[in-house]
């Protein structure tokens, strides 16, 4: 059972089976956002996600970045990400029709940030989710 089924641009179906949501800026005791700090942030989630879900492809949809002041601080300038990032493991049918559709899966890690911690559904999901090239980039599986 899904947690929750995520219609891609493509018209894909996906089904989201497992997902984490973390403060972007939680633990930030020194320092401000920017983008040395959100490079750091988005290398630790890349790396977690591929040691907790070691079989298959990890994909970073680009996350937006906001530049609401003006003046640089001793890292360059405030750089900020949205509050909530988010990683989903995400199951589709089988990507090639060559294989069985009983015993074949397709799959695909998302790492992605959003406003809130609203788990995506449907077509209501964040637009850059919904645009992932899930063609281009999950892998089949044999259940």
């Amino acid at each position: 059972m899904s947690l929750a089924r995520v219609i891609l641009t493509s018209g894909r179906s996906v089904d989201l089976s497992e997902v984490r949501f973390s403060s972007t800026y939680g633990g930030l005791l020194e320092g401000y956002p920017c983008k040395p700090v959100n490079d750091l942030k988005i290398k630790g989630l890349l790396h977690n996600a591929r040691r907790t879900f070691p079989t298959g492809p990890v994909h970073l949809v680009p996350p937006p970045r906001e530049y609401p002041d003006q003046y640089a601080g001793a890292f360059g300038p405030v750089e900020v990400l949205p509050p909530v990032a988010c990683v989903g493991a995400f199951r589709s049918t089988a990507l090639d029709p060559a294989h069985d559709p009983v015993l074949y899966r397709s799959a695909l890690t998302v790492i992605w940030f959003q406003s809130t911690t609203r788990v995506p559904e449907d077509r209501d999901a964040v637009t850059a989710l919904r645009d992932v090239d899930w063609e281009g980039l999950a892998e089949d599986y044999e259940l």
